[in-house]
């Protein structure tokens, strides 16, 4: 019961967590950059400093929704980023060409979590089945899957999860300080801007952290449960 209401816990600070970053994000994003850089030149001039000239820079629907896609190569960022002129806008722009960067460079926790992908992926659906023929066999079939088979599958695709979940943390922070250390050596900011974007930046790598940690107190609580049913 402890660890079902540090669970429930963590949910809620990641709500927290989310809507601080939403916040942040949102009040960053009034201030106009001196430079006058949006966040897509911002992002085509680290990739041309970095000397990678093979991604491209696109704009895609959503708030929040920017990433770095390794498969195809290019660097997608929500409307807002793609248009805006503020430190908010470049900042969340360099951090996911930080991830190009990473690609390009073959950065070892980026090339490890890439191959993680497919598994996590298989993981999932694993789950999901073993939920629902748990919720089946519940209500309909009388037990079409044991209650200790459950849990040591679900206990398996969490530690996919956790492990997923934690070697995401040195990627995202890592592609943050590589962000950073351009924004700083290219001038597009100035040092009251520059912290505008640190702090940005500071709260979406926190939204990780505590994702992270609540996969790791949910795998805890599932081996628990486990090892009470065996008891």
């Amino acid at each position: 019961m402890f660890i079902l209401v540090i669970i429930i816990g963590f949910g809620i600070v990641s709500y927290a967590v989310q809507s601080k970053l939403k916040n942040k994000f949102k009040k960053y994003s009034q201030i106009r950059l001196s430079s006058g850089i949006s966040g897509r030149e911002a992002a085509e001039k680290m990739l041309k400093d970095n000397g990678i000239h093979d991604v491209k820079v696109m704009s895609v629907a959503g708030q929040l929704t920017d990433h770095y896609n390794p498969s195809n190569k290019t660097v997608n960022l929500s409307e807002e980023v793609y248009n805006n002129r503020s430190a908010a806008a470049v900042a969340i722009a360099a951090h996911e060409v930080g991830h190009a960067v990473q690609h390009a460079q073959a950065y070892s926790f980026l090339e490890l979590r890439s191959a993680l992908v497919p598994i996590q992926n298989v993981s999932a659906k694993i789950m999901n089945f073993v939920l629902m023929a748990m919720l089946f066999g519940a209500f309909i079939l009388n037990g079409l899957i044991s209650p200790q088979i459950a849990l040591m599958v679900i206990i398996g695709c969490y530690t996919i999860f956790t492990l997923f979940a934690f070697i995401t943390l040195p990627v995202e922070y890592d592609a943050s300080k590589r962000g950073l250390a351009w924004m700083t050596t290219s001038g597009v900011t100035t040092p009251q801007e520059h912290d505008m974007a640190k702090d940005s930046l500071k709260w979406a790598a926190r939204t990780y952290l505590v994702a992270a940690i609540a996969s790791l107190v949910t795998l805890l609580y599932y081996i628990l449960m486990f090892l009470g049913i065996r008891d």
